[in-house]
């Protein structure tokens, strides 16, 4: 260790000095400022897609059942739910409020891991302000407000990932690699993109073993016990929702790999229940190219775009927003590395390697949402903090001849670039969301939940109108049930394949009919369009008889429908 301000070369650690109280007292401000925030704008009933159709639907219906049972029309079903077994805790007591403050919880138990990690390779100024930034960030704001799963997968995995840096830094104490094995156990029960990180730090675990081992080579028999030890610990904790899928499906991981497991269909062939014909997805360059008409060098680009170009909602602009700073300040993380000990020089390679791998993968194997890729974040912004750390100490160097506030203000400058950015998105968040008129009780529940999702008034009607033992089909509501209180299907697959098979609008009453649906709720701009873009006129033709003679509308609004199926004698 060398004294004062010195650098412990062995641990690769910068002692940690009193940091300026100022801008620490500015950063802790700002860091309650923005939770506080995030607090505001989750108090409001939830309404985004994948809360109603998904993360809090599937909990109310297991709550409603008396527990999880097979719901062979929702595929997503199938996923883990680690965090959706939580919300059950708060949905049991009518409270939707709080799965978003669980799911916020993760966010900040990240940021406490990344400010655990800085510290003491920095000081708690930098560590506090990466964990200020990582906070901010548009797409964790996003996801801190809303009951999804993702923030989940973040902690797990970036716990996993630091775990296994301090498995490596502690002289490979067995402990400390259990640890890491659990947390990506515990991510891949969250949601299955956890199996990438479980991927990639099995495969790191051997290489870090002999990237940061001190006493020579020691062969490959341990350095492979050590992958195959976190590997199987890892499964072990996953293997709830593995042996429940199986039992379900035969194939441990379903709906994905159907083709190599040759999992059963889910449903017969008469249900309209029916999964779907069990194509393969389309990829991210088929998706690119065919369907938002990209050209090749905009899709070759798209690893940088989705830092700028991120859009909330939007698909072809990944559904998020990112920070740009997130893609320029990791490389300076690497400028200038004289002074630094080789095992911080490792560190920091194995946390740009996870990044641009995971990205890598991720990328290649689906269409890409920000959502997708989070688990990154938490690498860049450490790697970002080193990057301002690296500035601050380039800009010192030329105080003989430059003024010497530079030596503050670039590194500041940069900050304040960084927070602005997403501040500016938090601001545009409190329009979007506009939670006060909800908290000052201007905007009832209803009134609240029916300005952002449309279908709310019909499936009040259904709520307050359908006898308790009817059975709804939803057409294109996008599966969100969450507040209906009636039995629901979703049934867009299965009702396109009962009108392919249909031969007179018998055929398709009397299928729907064998599945017990008594009523329907459509969303009409979409089914029309559907149904004249994917069927000829002779399989329009029993559509429409069908409508005409079997279907009773008993509520119409805003292009939603609420029906009733009735027999011709009726």
């Amino acid at each position: 260790m060398i004294n004062g301000k010195g650098m412990d070369f062995k641990a690769g650690r910068v002692d940690t000095s009193r940091p300026m109280m100022l801008p620490f007292r500015i950063a802790v401000g700002l860091l309650a400022l923005l939770i506080f925030s995030i607090l505001i704008l989750s108090f409001v009933p939830p309404v985004s897609k994948d809360e109603l159709a998904h993360h809090l639907a599937l909990p109310k219906l297991y709550l409603k059942h008396g527990g999880m049972y097979e719901i062979p029309h929702m595929s997503f079903s199938y996923y883990p739910m680690n965090l959706q077994i939580l919300y059950t805790v708060p949905l049991y007591f009518g409270n939707d409020i709080i799965p978003k403050l669980i799911h916020f919880a993760f966010a900040l138990l990240t940021a406490w891991l990344v400010f655990s990690y800085l510290e003491p390779r920095i000081d708690r100024l930098y560590a506090l302000s990466a964990s200020l930034f990582l906070l901010s960030i548009p797409v964790i704001v996003k996801l801190s407000i809303t009951a999804y799963v993702d923030l989940g997968v973040v902690f797990f995995s970036t716990a996993s990932l630091l775990w296994l840096l301090k498995w490596a830094e502690n002289k490979f104490k067995l402990r400390y690699l259990l640890a890491s094995a659990l947390m990506c156990g515990l991510g891949m029960g969250t949601k299955y993109s956890g199996l990438v990180s479980f991927i990639l730090l099995t495969l790191l675990t051997p290489i870090l073993y002999g990237r940061f081992r001190k006493n020579g080579s020691t062969g490959i028999i341990k350095p492979l016990g050590f992958g195959l030890l976190f590997f199987i610990i890892g499964l072990i904790v996953f293997s709830p929702w593995m042996a429940r899928n199986y039992g379900w499906t035969k194939n441990p991981i379903y709906p994905l790999f159907a083709g190599f497991f040759q999992a059963e269909s889910k449903g017969n062939a008469e249900s309209v229940q029916e999964e779907g014909s069990g194509g393969r997805p389309l990829g991210i360059f088929v998706i690119r190219k065919e369907i938002y008409h990209e050209k090749g060098w905009e899709i070759a680009l798209v690893p940088i775009r989705v830092f700028f170009q991120g859009q909330d909602g939007s698909p072809r602009y990944f559904d998020g927003k990112l920070n740009p700073i997130l893609l320029i300040l990791p490389f300076f993380a690497f400028f200038r590395r004289e002074r630094e000990s080789e095992d911080l020089k490792n560190e920091k390679k194995v946390l740009l390697a996870f990044a641009l791998l995971f990205f890598a993968i991720a990328f290649c194997t689906r269409d890409l949402r920000i959502r997708y890729i989070t688990p990154i974040i938490p690498p860049l912004v450490i790697l970002s903090a080193f990057g301002v750390k690296r500035i601050y100490d380039w800009a010192g160097e030329g105080a003989r001849t430059w003024p010497r506030r530079l030596k503050t203000c670039l590194p500041l400058l940069l900050a304040f670039v960084a927070l602005l950015y997403n501040g500016k998105y938090i601001f545009e968040q409190f329009r979007y969301v506009d939670p006060l008129g909800y908290l000052t009780a201007e905007v009832s529940r209803d009134e609240y939940i029916s300005r952002y999702r449309p279908e709310y008034p019909a499936i009040q009607f259904i709520n307050g109108n359908l006898p308790a033992q009817a059975k709804v089909l939803f057409l294109f509501l996008g599966g969100r049930g969450y507040f209906c209180d009636r039995e629901y299907i979703l049934g867009d697959e299965g009702f396109s394949q009962l009108i392919q098979r249909a031969k007179t609008e018998q055929d398709i009453y009397s299928g729907l009919h064998r599945t017990g649906v008594t009523h329907m709720l459509i969303y009409h701009p979409l089914f029309e369009r559907w149904a004249i873009d994917n069927f000829p006129d002779e399989k329009r033709q029993p559509l429409e008889k069908f409508f005409k003679d079997h279907v009773q509308v008993l509520f119409l609004r805003d292009g939603f429908s609420v029906s009733s199926l009735r027999s011709p004698e009726s």
